[in-house]
């Protein structure tokens, strides 16, 4: 157990670096000031973490409480900051830490709410939300459409992550930490290859649009 615990807490740690890079390096492109930077890069990489533990009732919730998740947000923004034109070289950088950072807080979150003695319902749910909810707060903070809400597969691949932990979990059909290294792998890759290959989720077709092209 205490194997299993250690490996959690490092995702989580990992996950908020990932996050915290992803919400710097937007505000950096909005051109916000070093404290507004720091700001969303803090509350995009615990926002979703915050939310899980209220609805879990792991109160106060762990990214207040502990204090490397402040200081690894920090470092993301500052190295972000630093070494902006290294990171704006990436392709499409904002896209791929917040795919890192996806898939880490959809199994943690899953896992965590599991170990607090939710079902698996809930599991699934709480880890939809300590995945997306980040994202989500970033994007409203930046008057952005957020990613959820739109037909790119997103919240659908923390959903696949999410079940994955629930199901290695009731069935057991390997040890814990691989049912965490399997479901942050799938949904990692579903996340990378739906951008690679611009994989989206169906939509109803716009009748008005459909009209013009026949005319």
């Amino acid at each position: 157990m205490e194997k299993l615990h250690s490996l959690y807490y490092v995702l989580e740690i990992a996950g908020t670096f990932a996050f915290a890079i992803s919400g710097a390096t937007a505000a950096r492109k909005r051109n916000l000031d070093l404290f507004g930077i720091c700001a969303i890069a803090f509350v995009v990489a615990c926002g979703g973490g915050i939310i899980r533990d209220l609805c879990i009732g792991a109160i106060p919730p762990a990214g207040l409480t502990n204090w490397p998740y402040l200081v690894v947000a920090i470092i993301a923004a500052g190295l972000t900051v630093h070494f902006f034109p290294v990171v704006q070289r990436l392709t499409r950088p904002v896209l791929f830490f917040d795919a890192v950072g996806l898939s880490l807080f959809a199994v943690t979150g899953a896992e965590k709410a599991l170990h607090y003695g939710h079902n698996g319902e809930v599991a699934v749910l709480l880890g939809i939300t300590t995945a997306v909810g980040g994202g989500v707060i970033r994007d409203v903070l930046l008057t952005r459409v957020p990613v959820i809400l739109e037909k790119e597969i997103y919240a659908s691949a923390a959903l696949l992550g999410a079940v994955l932990v629930v199901l290695g979990n009731y069935l057991q059909w390997v040890s814990r930490d691989w049912v965490a290294i399997i479901a942050l792998t799938v949904c990692f890759t579903l996340r990378i290859l739906a951008l690679y290959f611009h994989w989206n989720l169906p939509v109803p077709a716009n009748e008005k649009t459909d009209l013009d092209k026949q005319k």
